[in-house]
């Protein structure tokens, strides 16, 4: 008797599902949304997550070395795909911005948006999380330990048939003291791994970075652009309220307060922008590293393989919000002069006719 297609498959599935459910299930998470400290050079402290900062500038760094070392007229292999990319992006800002500022604003936008893709990208490796330096205490995983070098990495295994992944020692446990003992004796380690890498944009400290990068390429093309105090203006706009005062006239001066207000609320709104910039990245990375890491807990590892694929979405999604964000408020900072003046010729004629009324 033949199976069907879809039945076989079915079958299949489920067996890879039990298969999975035995030897490739992960170690219960430990998730902590404050970057685990590796060590410490003086009085800076540095984390997991600012050494894979660190990995995704060289590994950016050495892509683009490997692809445009033997540059030829006619691209082919990997600087024909970098050059599609590069070119699409660069493209993709021009249509936004305009010939003159599309120039201007790319290199900072297409920085922002490889960074953070090559950052959500990266930290889908199954070595994220997994594996780190120990820190030794009477309680905690039991984890298995090796040396790469003269660095000693302590890793979780995965399930076996005799056991699931993650055994732990909890502090209270009676025979905490026998268990811990046994554990040792079996050469394993017994205490807290400190993950050697992490996402970068699951600390909140690299978002903010990137937040204030942004909001400083941001203010400084506005600066260029209109001028010090004319962009300063923008916000601190009091003007009219002198000018009113000067002239004792009371439409300039509630006039004046309305373009006051107005600048407040513009000044606010930058501020606000730098949290809503942090978090936006920051939730959306630190939710999907959770999902992963529960669901390789909870579920065999084939069956989490889903959820790197909406990862992989999730974070091409999000680093192209973070850059087109900063490309429309570049945008708005550098044509705000232009609004500016044309308010303010509409509003001369009516001031004309306050003064010939007083």
């Amino acid at each position: 008797m033949r199976l069907s297609r879809g039945r076989a498959i079915g079958i299949g599935l489920a067996v890879l599902a039990l298969v999975g459910f035995v030897f490739l299930r992960g170690p219960t998470p430990d998730i902590k949304i404050k970057p685990e400290t590796i060590t410490s050079i003086g009085p800076v402290n540095i984390t997991n997550t600012m050494i894979t900062s660190w990995l995704v500038v060289v590994a950016i760094i050495v892509v683009v070395f490997l692809a445009s070392r033997r540059w030829e007229l006619v691209p082919r292999g990997a600087q024909n795909v970098l050059e599609t990319v590069l070119e699409a992006f660069y493209n993709l800002v021009l249509s936004v911005a305009g010939e003159k500022n599309g120039r201007r604003f790319f290199p900072v936008v297409a920085t922002i948006f490889f960074f953070v893709l090559v950052s959500n990208w990266l930290s889908l490796l199954p070595v994220f999380n997994a594996i780190g330096v120990s820190q030794d205490q009477d309680h905690g995983f039991v984890m298995e330990q090796t040396s790469v070098g003269p660095l000693d990495l302590t890793y979780v295994p995965l399930s076996g048939p005799s056991k699931l992944s993650g055994d732990s020692i909890e502090a209270d446990d009676p025979k905490r003291e026998a268990l811990v003992k046994e554990a040792r004796d079996d050469g394993k380690f017994v205490g807290e791994l400190l993950p050697l890498l992490r996402g970068p944009n699951t600390d909140l400290n690299t978002p903010l970075a990137l937040a204030i990068a942004s909001a400083i390429a941001v203010e400084s093309w506005g600066i260029s652009s209109l001028g010090f105090f004319a962009y300063g203006r923008k916000f601190f706009n009091f003007g009219g309220i002198f000018r009113g005062l000067f002239r004792l006239n009371f439409g300039l001066v509630f006039q004046g307060m309305i373009d006051a207000f107005v600048g407040g609320l513009e000044f606010v709104s930058e501020v606000v922008r730098l949290v809503s910039f942090t978090f936006r990245l920051f939730g959306n990375m630190f939710a999907g590293e959770v999902v992963i890491l529960m669901f390789t807990f909870l579920t065999p590892v084939v069956i989490t393989v889903a959820f790197y694929g909406l990862e992989l979405f999730v974070g091409i999604i999000q680093a192209f919000i973070f850059a087109m964000l900063t490309l429309v408020f570049g945008i708005m900072a550098v044509t705000h002069g232009e609004h500016a003046a044309e308010g303010a010729a509409a509003h001369r004629p009516s001031e004309q006719l306050q003064e010939s009324e007083v």
